[in-house]
Formats: structure tokens, sequence, C-alpha cells
């Protein structure tokens, strides 16, 4: 099992998209100033927005992907609003 998640800085109230096997240890990597030394550091403390469960990091790549090239605001907003933008999501890249 494999995770996309949109992650949402409690500080500057940016998102940030990325892929798991581990949800739990991957926000405590996001939030851990000392592990961090990437983007998000910054923005720490983080929180999940968005998750989706899907069944391999292949298919979790491409929808993170995908997530990543709409570039909107809105877009990630309405992933929560709408849960069939999901269901469309795993079946165009299942």
């Amino acid at each position: 099992m494999h995770y996309v998640y949109v992650i949402q800085s409690e500080k500057t109230k940016g998102f940030y998209i990325g892929e798991t096997a581990n949800l739990e240890t991957r926000l405590n990597w996001h939030n851990n100033v000392e592990l961090n030394i990437g983007v998000t550091k910054n923005s720490i403390p983080w929180q999940y927005h968005f998750t989706l469960p899907v069944p391999n990091r292949t298919i979790a790549l491409g929808i993170e992907k995908h997530i990543k090239k709409m570039k909107s605001r809105v877009y990630l907003e309405n992933l929560l609003k709408y849960p069939e933008i999901s269901k469309r999501l795993l079946k165009k890249y299942s």
C-alpha cells in the first residue's frame, strides 16, 4: 500500500504534495527540524490536508505528478470537497 498526500503548513498555509508508504513516518520527517533538509523545512509545522491510499508506488507517482501539474489551490481544496475526484484519479492511473 502507498499513499498520495497533500500537507498544509500551519505557518504559511502553503501546500506540499508527495507520496509515501508510511504516512506517520513521513509527516514526522516533514515536521522534524533536524532531519528535514528539504523545501518543507521553513514552513514547519505541517498537517495532513488530504491522503489517498493506492495499491502501489507506480500509481502513487502518477497521481502525485497529476496533482502537481494542476498547480491550483482550488484543485487541492476540491480534493476534499469532491470524493469523486479521487475515484477518477484512481481509475485513470490504475
